[in-house]
């Protein structure tokens, strides 16, 4: 074909397409229905079907008006899921229920149908402050990795992930995470408190990573991704390990990035960071400033702990990451309430602050939301230094019974009716009393999750390329409505 030809092809082709795309029409949800599933205090059918809406055409809403206004022709990040921590205590706790409870924990968590379909879970490497014990997986001063093995987790931790996996249809993300290496490796010779990772053991460690994920493949869990450690900005009292912006970006570039590709391991999600919101721009950019840093990772990890400074929650730093990287991943890794007290089971606040969460940091880009401790006892433990926190799910153990907080309810509002592969759209509420945040699903059906935290009862309108349909959020709820 000459080029005289292939210029008139090209032109054929390129008319075709703005003709096609002419002739294109506008969606029309005028004939569309949403219907409404709510969360209400004070009512006791949570995650209930409360109405079924129809829209009707409103061109030009007035400024009187409360609405919330969606656009499913703005499309950004593309979810792939909401999940929780099977860490050591909720493994300890799980064993010690009856068969009946420990199904019924199954089902509520992992069932899509029945429950609310978690379909993200991380776990960690080494004890955590949720273990009952201090443990690793080799003997001391092991730097070979000879005597490695994972024996310790097979008693508790691995049935579980198994059990788990299989109710979410054989199938769920599972990420991996560290808390402190061996002892023997770190500055203070010490798994608590702080201390850092000792350069002679750089390459030994990236090693104990791969490791691990190599015994738990070989046991039947396929792992997804894995973050460098746990919370690097702090000296806790349980295990710790610091590594400030510079050593964690030269420990991946020098050390665990080529180790991982070296092993086949490329395609881990590797998740750096796994701390709080406060410093999360800092850390980003040094480690994503450096191209042979960034290759390595897919993403930027957070928690949501920064209020133990008396911030609130700094939303606005995930957005400025997102804007500096737009390529990059943004992952919440974990969060839970602290400070358990049997006493606050029913505390509503609980909830609420999950969906303050949830829904700001999907609005700033972040594609996976992974909860903390899926399950805890009585005491909200057992954790073996007594950092005693709040789970969505807690067991009775005197009784044998589960106890649901609201938190449960108001993760499931999204964990439910987003499926993974659902992009996120456009939703603004044209009042502050009212947050939301909404996604598109794979099947073209639309999600929209609004939450009131106020004691208002508030009348508003669903509005979507002029139509609107017309409802109420009360006072502290949060609601999902599927449009299809």
């Amino acid at each position: 074909m000459n080029k005289s030809n292939q210029l008139v092809l090209l032109a054929t082709l390129l008319l075709a397409n703005v003709t096609a795309f002419a002739q294109q029409k506008p969606v029309s949800y005028a004939s569309k229905k949403v219907t409404v599933y709510s969360t209400v205090k004070g009512s006791d059918k949570p995650m209930s079907q409360t109405d079924i809406l129809t829209f009707k055409t409103l061109k030009q809403p007035l400024e009187t008006q409360t609405l919330v206004f969606v656009d499913p022709n703005r499309k950004f990040q593309t979810f792939i899921g909401v999940g929780g921590a099977i860490t050591d205590a909720s493994a300890e706790v799980f064993a010690k229920m009856p068969k009946a409870t420990q199904q019924e924990l199954l089902t509520a968590y992992y069932d899509k149908t029945k429950g609310i379909g978690y379909t993200i879970a991380r776990t960690n490497i080494n004890s955590c402050d949720f273990s009952s014990d201090t443990y690793t997986y080799v003997e001391d001063n092991d730097k070979a990795l000879k005597t490695f093995n994972i024996d310790h987790d097979r008693k508790f931790k691995i049935p579980l992930i198994k059990q788990a996996t299989a109710t979410a249809g054989g199938k769920i993300n599972l990420f991996v995470s560290p808390w402190s290496p061996p002892a023997w490796m770190k500055s203070n010779n010490n798994m608590l408190k702080g201390g850092t990772l000792l350069p002679a053991y750089n390459q030994s460690w990236a090693n104990y990573y791969v490791r691990f994920i190599q015994e738990y493949e070989k046991a039947g869990m396929p792992i997804w991704g894995l973050t460098v450690q746990n919370e690097p900005m702090a000296t806790q009292r349980w295990e710790s390990c610091l590594y400030t912006a510079e050593e964690e970006r030269d420990f991946i570039k020098n050390f665990l990035g080529p180790t991982l590709q070296k092993n086949n391991m490329a395609s881990k999600k590797l998740i750096a960071w796994d701390h709080n919101r406060d410093l999360i721009y800092q850390r980003a950019s040094t480690l994503l400033e450096d191209p042979l840093a960034a290759k390595y990772i897919w993403g930027i990890g957070f928690h949501w702990y920064e209020t133990w400074t008396g911030s609130t929650q700094n939303f606005e730093n995930l957005k400025r990451v997102n804007e500096a990287f737009p390529t990059k991943q943004l992952i919440f890794t974990e969060g839970c309430v602290e400070k358990f007290g049997f006493d606050r089971i029913n505390d509503w606040t609980l909830g609420e602050r999950y969906g303050l969460s949830m829904i700001n940091d999907f609005n700033a880009g972040t594609t996976t939301w992974t909860d903390w401790n899926i399950l805890l006892d009585e005491n909200g433990g057992p954790n073996h230094v007594g950092n005693f926190c709040f789970a969505p799910i807690h067991a009775d153990l005197r009784t044998g019974k589960l106890l649901y907080t609201n938190s449960y309810y108001y993760i499931g509002h999204f964990s439910k009716f987003i499926k993974p592969g659902a992009k996120r759209i456009i939703s603004s509420p044209s009042r502050s009393m009212l947050i939301s945040t909404a996604f598109q699903n794979p099947d073209g059906s639309i999600a929209v999750v609004v939450m009131n935290n106020t004691d208002q009862k508030l009348p508003y309108q669903l509005w979507i390329k002029g139509s609107a349909a017309e409802t109420v959020s009360q006072p502290h709820s949060i609601s999902t409505l599927i449009i299809k």
